[in-house]
């Protein structure tokens, strides 16, 4: 029959898919551990399964490069419309 084995390689985790089958509990595990899953077929690597990042999208105004200047008070839209210059001018209008 199968062999079911979880090998734990530093922050990796190498998983059989009848390992996905039988110990989907271990490989959830090991990805709320911040670990990544690498899946393997009859040996060979199949693919690799990556924990989700749970960083928080920035809204475009709280992004360092708008208001560098303390003293500037153009508003995110002027300053984009500027860096975008005539080309987007051109398919705005």
């Amino acid at each position: 029959m199968y062999s079911i084995s979880i090998h734990n390689m530093e922050d990796k985790m190498k998983a059989s898919v009848v390992d996905l089958r039988y110990k989907m509990n271990e490989v959830l595990k090991a990805l709320d551990r911040r670990e990544r899953v690498t899946i393997t077929h009859h040996g060979k690597v199949r693919g690799i399964i990556e924990p989700v990042r749970t960083g928080t999208m920035m809204k475009v105004e709280e992004h360092p490069f708008f208001n560098m200047a303390a003293d500037d008070m153009e508003t995110v839209a002027a300053q984009m419309d500027k860096l975008r210059g005539s080309r987007y001018d051109d398919i705005r209008y």
